[in-house]
């Protein structure tokens, strides 16, 4: 298929202003320019037959797809992803006489339209000046379900944080909870918002690369939907305002943490995306942050000491160990997930100049999948250990993980061919989410708790508890300082005691 002609002149975000009688119209004026001999491209008059010896060869004729001049959105799901970076070439390069490639991978075209896409499209069909316009575009520009993820691996570990003893008594049990649910919601909106300045600044600072590429050539920045100021007061605005939650409504740590994740997702990932391929532990490093900000934020309601950062990261107990083995959870899974999705779109990383590891070294991509998928069965094995878990969470987890290192290694066999891609990714999709929830509902001493509640036995703990308190009682009786002395008239420490039966 020819490139789009030079008169149309069409911009990412512009297709839908292309009407099919302008294009007629461009045709044909293209057509004359090119081809004199020829009066019209969509003649329906019948035309003579010509011969090789008095008619010269006529050049190939235009032939578009369907739902070619549509949106860039459109034109992905139909086209497909070479497609789609082609047609990004032919725009970025108007002069480009390349033509259009099959798909490299059926990966690139089966992943369906992110929510930032979908934003953004709502966007554009929106009055320019309406408030659903705007809102639609600063909401693409927090990546709502990348924001959802990061969300959900902060409250797992908050939710998983073994109560201590003194807040699980039965005599806090009915005055107050042992997690403060006002805290969760800090550490839910705080991380949020800061999550969204993080996407937001990974946009502004990438408009060129996005354009080149089909998964991000639909965001608002490359659109024109937003302006640039306008993204960075939202950035900055989401910034400041998640830092200030956390360090008001749970602890400085926290605060601390969120602003760091910012910190290095804007300031250190994305400008060394086109530097190295060690972005991606980098990215990593970024995802293991919120689980450390959750488990932080639970131990900070049951801190015994002061309460800073060594209490809650590094307690000398050990009582911190689990935050760090569910951020190395998260850690490990970015492996697993990104390697096989990257390695679907390699050439528009290649064409967008971003230093990837599916590119740069094909075969190092699939060993690093299958390296950090063989950790899981270990992590999982510290949860129990630390006492976070049960220990049956480590035999239901075992078939989730052993179906990961499966597809890791078909994935590392075939070097992502015959789909061995597109497989590891969706086991990766369905990985996390399904460790997580094992991992809920076999939180330690969860059920025991729940079956003592429903038939109403007293636990182990709250039995010897009961004993020391008779024991306190007969102690009690026994001391001399609770006998009124014969000479010492009604005090307020005796008042109402009977009197000595030896007076």
């Amino acid at each position: 298929m020819r490139p789009p002609i030079q008169r149309l002149q069409f911009r990412p975000g512009l297709l839908d202003n292309v009407c099919w009688q302008c294009t007629h119209r461009a045709l044909r004026q293209a057509d004359r320019t090119s081809n004199p001999a020829r009066k019209t491209l969509f003649s329906s008059k019948p035309t003579l037959p010509r011969t090789s010896a008095n008619v010269a060869p006529a050049l190939p004729r235009h032939r578009f797809k369907a739902g070619f001049f549509l949106s860039n959105t459109l034109l992905a799901r139909t086209n497909g992803t070479s497609a789609s970076h082609d047609t990004a070439s032919a725009v970025t390069n108007p002069n480009s006489t390349t033509t259009a490639a099959a798909p490299t991978n059926s990966m690139a075209t089966s992943l369906p339209p992110d929510a930032s896409s979908r934003l953004a499209d709502t966007a554009a069909r929106a009055p320019p000046t309406s408030l659903r316009r705007t809102l639609s575009s600063l909401l693409s520009l927090s990546k709502p379900r990348l924001t959802v993820l990061v969300v959900l691996s902060a409250m797992v570990p908050y939710a998983l944080y073994p109560v201590p003893a003194f807040l699980a008594s039965p005599a806090l049990a009915s005055s107050a909870p042992s997690l403060s649910p006002l805290t969760l919601l800090f550490l839910t909106t705080g991380t949020t918002l800061c999550s969204a300045a993080a996407n937001a600044l990974n946009m502004l600072y990438e408009p060129d690369t996005d354009a080149r590429m089909s998964r991000t050539r639909t965001r608002p920045l490359v659109r024109r939907l937003l302006s640039t100021r306008a993204a960075v007061l939202f950035a900055v605005g989401c910034a400041v305002t998640g830092t200030a939650a956390l360090y008001l409504g749970v602890n400085p740590t926290v605060a601390f943490l969120g602003a760091a994740n910012i910190a290095l997702y804007a300031g250190a990932y994305t400008p060394l995306k086109r530097v190295s391929a060690w972005n991606t532990w980098v990215g990593a490093i970024v995802g293991g942050i919120p689980p450390l900000m959750g488990w932080a934020a639970a131990a900070g309601e049951s801190a015994t000491g002061d309460g800073t950062w060594r209490e809650l990261l590094f307690a000398s107990d050990g009582s911190s160990l689990g935050g760090w083995l569910f951020a190395g959870l998260l850690f490990t899974w970015q492996f697993p997930h990104f390697m096989p999705l990257s390695w679907g779109i390699r050439e528009e990383y290649k064409a967008a100049g971003l230093r990837m590891l599916c590119w740069v070294n094909p075969a190092r991509n699939a060993r690093v999948a299958l390296r950090y998928s063989l950790v899981f069965v270990p992590l999982c094995l510290g949860l129990c250990a630390a006492g976070v878990t049960e220990w049956s969470f480590a035999v239901t987890s075992l078939p989730v993980n052993l179906w990961l290192v499966r597809e890791a290694v078909k994935f590392w066999r075939h070097e992502g061919h015959k789909g061995s891609a597109r497989s590891l990714f969706w086991a990766s999709v369905w990985h996390l989410p399904v460790i997580m929830v094992l991992a809920l509902v076999q939180k330690k001493g969860m059920w025991a708790r729940v079956w003592h509640s429903i038939t109403g036995s007293p636990e182990e703990g709250n039995d010897l508890d009961d004993d020391e308190d008779d024991e306190d009682e007969d102690e009690d009786e026994k001391d001399p300082e609770w006998i009124a002395s014969p000479r010492a008239g009604p005090t307020a420490g005796n008042v109402g005691l009977p009197e000595n039966p030896r007076r």
